[in-house]
């Protein structure tokens, strides 16, 4: 399985309606179509790029599910032949054989006979590091299908190095931390029967660094927490549980004691 986890079980394709509409939600799923709809003449390689944390493969996931793309999550230990036949299992080729020469042919065969397939390559700083990026920009170009890369902060920076890839993009999002109103669509949507005063999502997003997952986390005690006191609502004042701010816990020195 291509995108696999820890469990090596593919996760179910998210839908529509299972995602937080958030901003960078929205400026992922703009980049994709802008690609897809790109004029033939114009680059169509997307950068989706920031720090982790910032829901960049919910919102790359959310696109791929929305517009029916293919989705691979590039492995450390991945090799240039076990992408190819990642990209291919995905495609329905469940036991692909050949050399890398081969499988990359059959792959460009296969998009080549279906209607125009927006690839969506998550973790693609792998690739750069590995210098697998351009079998990206090969399939790009033969099979003439819009790709968006997905990655860390410093993609963009990575692909300069790469003239003939980084002359593809069409464009670069970088993906931001959640502002209030995110974070009150987070509260909103996770947990919509708890009332979250302003102060608190604002204390909330700014101990987290705005990062998504770290809020969602946050989010989740301060549900537990306020069922455990009995609270509905919840204010900075009230709420006295934990802020997963990503600050390592540190054991009291009790010897003085």
């Amino acid at each position: 399985m291509t995108h696999a986890h820890h469990d090596e079980q593919r996760p179910a394709a998210p839908q529509p309606t299972s995602v937080a509409p958030l901003k960078n939600v929205a400026a992922c799923l703009a980049l994709c179509e802008a690609l897809i709809s790109a004029p033939s003449r114009l680059p169509n390689i997307g950068v989706f790029a920031g720090f982790s944390g910032y829901g960049k493969s919910i919102a790359a996931q959310y696109a791929w599910n929305t517009l029916g793309a293919v989705y691979v999550e590039v492995r450390d230990f991945w090799t240039r032949k076990m992408f190819v036949q990642a990209l291919l299992s995905e495609l329905g080729q469940n036991r692909p054989r050949g050399t890398i020469g081969e499988l990359m042919l059959e792959v460009i065969g296969i998009l080549g006979d279906m209607p125009p397939k927006l690839i969506i390559v998550d973790e693609a700083d792998k690739l750069v590091d590995k210098k697998m990026i351009e079998l990206v920009r090969d399939l790009n170009e033969a099979a003439d299908v819009p790709v968006l890369l997905v990655g860390e902060e410093l993609l963009p920076a990575k692909l300069v190095d790469y003239e003939r890839v980084d002359n593809r993009v069409l464009d670069t999002v970088l993906a931001q931390p959640c502002d209030l109103d995110d974070t009150r669509c987070l509260a909103r949507f996770l947990f919509p029967r708890l009332s979250i005063a302003d102060d608190l999502l604002d204390h909330i997003r700014q101990r987290t660094g705005g990062k998504a997952r770290r809020i969602a986390t946050t989010l989740h005690e301060a549900e537990q927490w306020a069922r455990k006191s009995g609270l509905a609502e919840l204010t900075l004042a009230t709420y006295r549980g934990r802020i997963f701010d990503g600050v390592a816990p540190r054991r009291h020195d009790r010897r003085a004691a």
